[in-house]
């Protein structure tokens, strides 16, 4: 079954949480104990209405708290497809969070409040989504029952909200616009009655009808290596794999491939997934390659197509999110762990800040936490890449500190 994975932004209160339990609920997703744990609490609150936010209520409770929020994934499934929702934080503080859980999704849901309309906030959650090429967004304008279920102020929103995406790299067609009201459900999983005027999909429709082809990414075939398979017994006494996950694009028994860093040449020979062969692997599978040649790979290695050989250089110009408490500053040395490959890497230079509302750049010298700038870094030997908008996986690092080993900052190659 297909697996989409959602990254959903919005302010506090805009009613994300909402909108996720009514999807779990409209799908039968929430167990029995949960709903009516979620049944019970609304009635001591003396609610007339479900409350549905407390279907993701441990980000809430850790919200009320005042402590450091992380991403919450919530996992329900259709008929059609399986979801992960990465259910983010949209405050200032809690970028780097934001970061992280829409780094692997391939739609987000931007929330926006009817009342208020597009805020900053808005600006930076688009910006992020820009950032990291998100695929699909869906820009949710909740809470409309609060206006009156007014069509004039949903096509102000959307008005507004498209002359903000002129100045990103979004097409038209890859943003969409739904009028909803979470707490009710409307235009949620169902179309609302309230809101006659609008023709369009519902949110779980458009969830729906995204196509593989619409969302995934297609460019040049990436294997980094994971580990090299040697069986000790008789039977594989020369069996000899490489295992690890394959990105861009599909690889078939008989490509010429090379190895690199080394730039040795050899063909597929072998394909293999489980116990079982196959000719042909597609993007995004876990398998085991056999070559024809008995040469030198190890883990860190990446295997392409011979015709297919990306960028190998040892500096790269980047931009970073940091989300170290210490200050990212030139000199500073830390590890770049690009897919199975680390190198130990130095800050060449912090060029500027990047204001997340597309209102440019400040020279900067320094990055400080949850801030995005564009940075220079020299290696202690080459990386093998392609820019990130060329190729998500094989154009993002993480910067890890050396003395910590703590997650520094994310980047992305240009």
């Amino acid at each position: 079954m297909e697996v989409l994975k959602i990254a959903t932004a919005g302010s506090v209160d805009d009613g994300k949480s909402t909108l996720i339990g009514r999807l779990l609920y409209d799908t039968k997703s929430l167990t029995t104990d949960k709903l009516e744990a979620i049944e019970k609490s609304s009635k001591q609150k003396g609610y007339d209405y479900l409350d549905f936010s407390l279907a993701t209520d441990g980000l809430v409770a850790e919200r009320e708290q005042g402590i450091t929020i992380d991403v919450a994934h919530i996992y329900f499934s259709t008929a059609k497809k399986s979801y992960i929702i990465a259910d983010t934080p949209g405050h200032v503080e809690y970028t780097r969070n934001m970061v992280t859980g829409a780094s692997t999704s391939q739609v987000s849901i931007i929330l926006i409040d009817a009342r208020k309309g597009v805020i900053e906030q808005t600006y930076r959650h688009f910006f992020i989504n820009n950032l990291l090429r998100v695929k699909e967004v869906i820009v949710a304008v909740n809470k409309m029952d609060l206006v009156d279920y007014s069509e004039e102020v949903f096509n102000k929103i959307k008005t507004d909200f498209q002359e903000l995406n002129r100045k990103s790299s979004f097409k038209e067609q890859n943003v969409s616009y739904i009028p909803l009201s979470a707490i009710n459900g409307g235009n949620v999983a169902d179309r609302s009655e309230n809101m006659p005027w609008y023709k369009g999909q519902t949110v779980l429709q458009h969830l729906e009808e995204l196509q593989p082809a619409d969302v995934y990414e297609k460019g040049k075939a990436r294997f980094p290596v994971q580990t090299v398979i040697r069986p000790k017994t008789e039977e594989y006494h020369d069996f000899r794999g490489y295992a690890g996950k394959l990105y861009g694009n599909n690889i078939k028994v008989g490509d010429s491939v090379t190895v690199l860093p080394s730039l040795t040449e050899s063909k597929v020979k072998h394909i293999h997934f489980f116990d079982k062969q196959f000719d042909e692997a597609s993007a995004g599978s876990s398998i085991t390659i056999e070559l024809e040649n008995d040469i030198n790979v190890t883990r860190g290695d990446m295997i392409v197509k011979s015709d297919e050989i990306p960028r190998i250089e040892k500096d790269i110009t980047t931009t970073v999110c940091w989300m170290d408490s210490k200050k990212l500053v030139a000199g500073a040395k830390y590890y770049v762990q690009h897919n199975t490959n680390r190198v130990l890497a130095k800050i060449d230079n912090v060029k500027n800040v990047i204001a997340t509302d597309y209102s440019g750049t400040t020279a900067a010298s320094q990055l400080s936490i949850n801030e995005i700038g564009e940075v220079t870094i020299k290696l202690s030997k080459p990386l093998y890449f392609d820019s990130y908008n060329e190729n998500k996986t094989n154009g993002a690092f993480i910067l890890i500190d050396v003395a910590t080993n703590t997650t520094a900052g994310v980047g992305f190659i240009k």
